[in-house]
């Protein structure tokens, strides 16, 4: 056959017709009530062509899609608002490959031509002549890649729930020319120090990091020296408020309060662990202390001789206890509330006990300094004290008046 021959056979067989061939005592089978009748033992003009533009089409749908969607992930990145303060910067789509980032300038991604390895083919760019004055909450919302934030020096707000759950977050570092934050060692205060408003998620690893331990050590493996370098932290003396959600998540056992603090906030101790093996984690908070010590500026704890006089409880002269300040801290097992105190908030100490063996755990006893009379006088908040089950229901642990703080 040549090869004039072998072409035209096959436009031929593009443009030929298909034909259905049932036998006609069968054709009632395949008629449904309702529908027009199948197309049986009548010829389909041009099946084949049909079905190639039909392939075709969808081929095409699909590609537009994968584009437009690829297109819209790479210009999504970074989104800013225009507010009456100036430009804010309200949500952040990590590439997937972005480790660090900067919050001073309206950024951009911007791809290299010709590369496609997506850990490498973009390139962030900046506009100076738009800073960032401000981060709404939620901008950074469970990102699991961002190591550093750096805060430029002209942002002048970031809201609490900013870099809510920032899994892999060690470290946030502030511009020194910024007038309204500063860090101390990678965490956010403002910036006369009276406020403690970001404890990143992961900062321990940056701690194990800068104290020499090579790996986080299982909860089974935890040296004295560990404990020390990487799970307690002390509160600088000048701070009188704990921010929402601070402390949330962190993987500490120890927190000392400076004497002066007045205000603990939603959520701001809540829920602290650490890793148990490789695929879970347990309650890590063991412990609150207060110290008496004034000009405490270092966070890293060397040893109680240098805070003064150190108390098993919250602060004298504590104010405020937000709802949830401390819920889903099963391993702390003593809370003592000073007279001072004013507030407490629904759930602050939800969940911090527990039935093992008919036994409680966790705060099986709550210590207020004041009378049940002068106690009933506060701002008390629903589910405030933690609940055990009890046979068929929850029941609340017990109230000890009248108490004395622990030294």
């Amino acid at each position: 056959m040549s090869k004039k021959e072998k072409k035209q056979k096959k436009a031929d067989d593009w443009g030929s017709d298909v034909v259905l061939d049932i036998p006609e005592d069968e054709i009632w089978t395949y008629q449904v009530p309702g529908l027009a009748a199948p197309h049986i033992n009548k010829p389909y003009k041009y099946y084949n062509l049909k079905k190639a533009l039909f392939v075709l089409v969808i081929i095409v749908a699909v590609s537009l899609s994968i584009y437009f969607s690829v297109l819209a992930l790479q210009n999504d990145t970074f989104d800013y608002t225009e507010t009456a303060n100036g430009i804010e910067f309200s949500k952040f789509s990590n590439t997937g490959y972005l480790t660090e980032l900067e919050i001073d300038y309206v950024s951009d991604i911007e791809y290299i031509p010709g590369n496609n390895d997506p850990a490498t083919n973009f390139k962030v760019v900046k506009d100076t002549t738009k800073p960032i004055t401000s981060v709404r909450q939620f901008t950074l919302n469970c990102d699991d890649k961002i190591k550093t934030i750096t805060i430029g020096a002209n942002v002048e707000f970031v809201d609490a729930k900013a870099f809510y759950s920032c899994w892999a977050l060690q470290n946030i570092e502030v511009d020194e020319n910024n007038p309204n934050y500063c860090d101390v060692d990678g965490v956010l205060y403002n910036k006369d120090k009276t406020e403690l408003l970001c404890y990143p998620c992961d900062h321990d690893e940056y701690l194990r990091q800068k104290y020499g331990y090579e790996k986080e050590l299982y909860r089974d493996e935890v040296t004295p020296e560990y404990e020390r370098d990487v799970q307690t932290y002390v509160v600088p003396s000048t701070v009188t408020k704990l921010g929402e959600m601070c402390f949330n998540y962190a993987n500490l056992r120890k927190i000392y309060l400076p004497e002066g603090l007045k205000t603990i906030e939603t959520l701001a101790v809540f829920k602290l662990h650490e890793r148990v093996d490789e695929w879970s984690t347990h309650p890590s908070l063991e412990n609150v202390y207060t110290y008496t010590a004034e000009n405490v500026a270092d966070s890293h704890f060397a040893n109680e001789k240098t805070l003064g006089d150190v108390y098993i409880s919250l602060p004298e002269g504590l104010e405020f206890i937000g709802s949830d300040a401390f819920s889903y801290n099963q391993n702390l097992s003593y809370v003592y509330i000073p007279n001072s105190v004013k507030h407490i908030g629904h759930h602050a100490f939800w969940d911090t006990v527990y039935k093992e063996d008919g036994e409680l755990k966790g705060v099986s006893v709550m210590n207020v300094a004041v009378s049940e009379e002068n106690f009933g006088k506060l701002e008390v908040g629903d589910n405030w004290i933690p609940q055990y089950d009890y046979m068929l229901f929850k029941k609340n642990i017990d109230i000890s008046y009248n108490c004395e703080r622990q030294k």
